[in-house]
């Protein structure tokens, strides 16, 4: 029997399959990606790849039947920090079904995001983010705060982005009632409080969380925010309220809209992001 997701489109598309296009040649610095793959619903970056190592069959059934909250969201912060930073990188796109040998030799789980540096494996999303802001100082503009604890401050939320936001928009994403967890009103409310606690920590006049320029913690949070749209496709609205309909908290949503809008605007927000016809059969599982 063919995987579920045997029949999705295979690669990247729009400008996102251009800027793959462009990063073809080899580089001695690789990124493994993939436009889409499946994912564990509920389950942390890290508590995803666990349980793919262990039981790789069990995620499959789990995606299918519980519906899919795809890594490519992991894959588009790593992808937009090396797109920022200007580092030279060959893109290999990965079929999570037929992954290439090069790949489960550099790193047998056959994950991804993976990066080959060095003909050695780094993965998780974030840990590659500030490796490459490490490892590459003269490449782009600092993506990290140059005073020690302004750099803790960014890991914080950061942190909370991975362990507050993306926990609640899974949730929110995959809610079904069934008489005793609760309304979708009630996931919904969860999932807009995060969005509120996370843009009240902004920077006041941004437009980027950290001010006039963007930040790590603006490309990690950037691939879920910028798809909210899924909730308007499935759940009746993902509840952000407009200009001025915002109430006793217009103040923090006129500022959300305001750093929304310039993450949608980076070049290489636009350039790494695939038509968002191609990502609607795989919400919808």
């Amino acid at each position: 029997m063919p995987p579920p997701d045997a029949g999705l489109y295979p690669t990247a598309t729009g400008l996102a399959k251009a800027t793959v296009d462009k990063h073809s040649s080899k580089e001695s610095l690789i990124l493994y990606a993939g436009w889409f793959c499946p994912s564990v619903p509920l389950l942390t970056d890290v508590a995803h790849r666990r349980l793919l190592t262990t039981s790789p069959v069990l995620v499959i059934i789990l995606s299918f039947y519980l519906g899919m909250v795809l890594t490519s969201e992991l894959v588009q912060r790593t992808w937009t920090v090396l797109e920022e930073k200007g580092i030279p990188y060959q893109y290999v796109e990965v079929n999570p079904y037929h992954k290439p040998e090069s790949l489960m030799k550099l790193n047998p789980r056959g994950l991804v995001p993976t990066l080959q540096y060095d003909n050695k494996p780094l993965y998780e999303s974030t840990v590659i983010a500030e490796f490459l802001e490490e490892a590459y100082p003269g490449h782009g503009s600092r993506l990290l705060p140059p005073d020690p604890y302004q750099r803790a401050i960014s890991r914080i939320w950061t942190d909370f982005v991975s362990t507050r936001v993306i926990p609640s928009f899974q949730r929110f994403l995959q809610f079904q009632s069934d008489g005793s967890n609760g309304s979708i009103e009630q996931v919904r409310a969860e999932f807009l409080n995060t969005l509120k606690e996370f843009t009240k920590a902004m920077d006041k006049d941004g437009p980027y969380f950290e001010g006039e320029n963007p930040a790590l913690v603006d490309f990690n949070m950037a691939p879920f925010a910028l798809r909210l749209w899924v909730f308007d496709h499935f759940k009746g609205g993902a509840g952000v309220p407009s200009e001025g309909k915002g109430g006793d908290s217009e103040e923090t949503w006129s500022r959300w809209r305001k750093w929304l809008s310039a993450m949608e605007n980076r070049r290489s927000i636009k350039e790494t992001t695939s038509e968002r016809e191609h990502y609607i059969p795989i919400y919808q599982r």
